[in-house]
């Protein structure tokens, strides 16, 4: 079946960014000049996403506010010309493409936050993308096209981590093939089976909402995503994708600001005397 709905965890306090996410959700926090979650949200739109669902909490308005439209700011920048602008948030949603917003009670973690949109997703596969893994490429689109080709029934995007770094992941291993044998969540160094992280790109079946009914509180007293999709492996074909482009921490403040670097690097207004003034900075 084709993919057309994602979900979007939205709804983390992002203690991480204190205090400036005390009032600023961490997904509007800007890399360059669009926030963390638009960056998200284009890349599932260019892989064929149409229904984008966002579970949020009651501290969340900024997004959905995002999403939709300022009539008065669109008057103003028509009525000083400033045509490139009223583009841009003009089409930050494309026509076609939906935003869908559904609350998260209590903060029981992603598993649960996923939870949470089952009504919406019904029988059909989806993608789940998680803002913090802000993805330079074409990630998404990858997946959606590996699963298709490998007949699979869910997708999981990773990349080797080092070592000392697998208490922040779930970790996997897979056969020749690329299919999921183990996944376990936040393992020890010393008891993690590898180093092949997953990180925020999963394409998953419906099947997996029985799962995560059942799932207990795990690492983090939290429901884990991770350990519902480890349940699934025995009934369903799930593979990882080793994706193209490169992946930015967002929820760090160090890849953060690795992001910020390089994607300004990259902005067409502003790369070129960017680059010439950290070229000052370090000779």
């Amino acid at each position: 079946m084709k993919v057309t709905k994602a979900i979007f965890p939205v709804a983390g306090l992002g203690t991480r960014f204190l205090p400036a996410t005390k009032a600023t959700p961490k997904e509007m926090m800007p890399v360059v000049d669009k926030p963390l979650i638009q960056y998200a949200v284009e890349e599932s739109v260019r892989a064929g996403i149409t229904d984008l669902i966002f579970v949020t909490s009651s501290a969340k308005r900024a997004i959905e506010d995002h999403f939709d439209q300022n009539y008065e700011l669109e008057m103003k920048l028509r009525e000083k010309a400033k045509l490139d602008l009223l583009e841009q948030v003009q089409n930050i949603i494309p026509v076609g493409v939906n935003c869908i917003y559904i609350r998260q009670k209590e903060a029981l973690g992603l598993g649960h936050a996923v939870l949470c949109a089952r009504d919406l997703i019904g029988d059909e596969p989806f993608a789940i993308l998680l803002a913090d893994d802000l993805i330079d490429g074409p990630c998404l689109t990858e997946m959606i096209v590996a699963m298709q080709a490998k007949n699979a029934k869910g997708m999981l995007a990773v990349q080797q981590v080092p070592k000392n770094e697998t208490q922040n992941y779930g970790i996997l291993v897979a056969d020749q093939n690329a299919r999921v044998q183990e996944l376990v969540e936040k393992p020890k160094p010393e008891n993690a089976p590898s180093n092949l992280a997953v990180v925020g790109r999963y394409l998953l079946p419906p099947q997996v909402f029985k799962y995560l009914e059942m799932t207990q509180k795990g690492a983090g007293g939290e429901i884990q995503l991770t350990d519902a999709i480890a349940k699934l492996l025995a009934e369903y074909p799930i593979y990882a994708h080793q994706f193209s482009g490169v992946r930015y921490d967002c929820g760090d403040k160090l890849g953060y600001l690795k992001a910020n670097l390089h994607l300004g690097l990259k902005h067409p207004e502003c790369g070129g005397v960017w680059r010439d003034y950290l070229k000052k900075l370090v000779l």
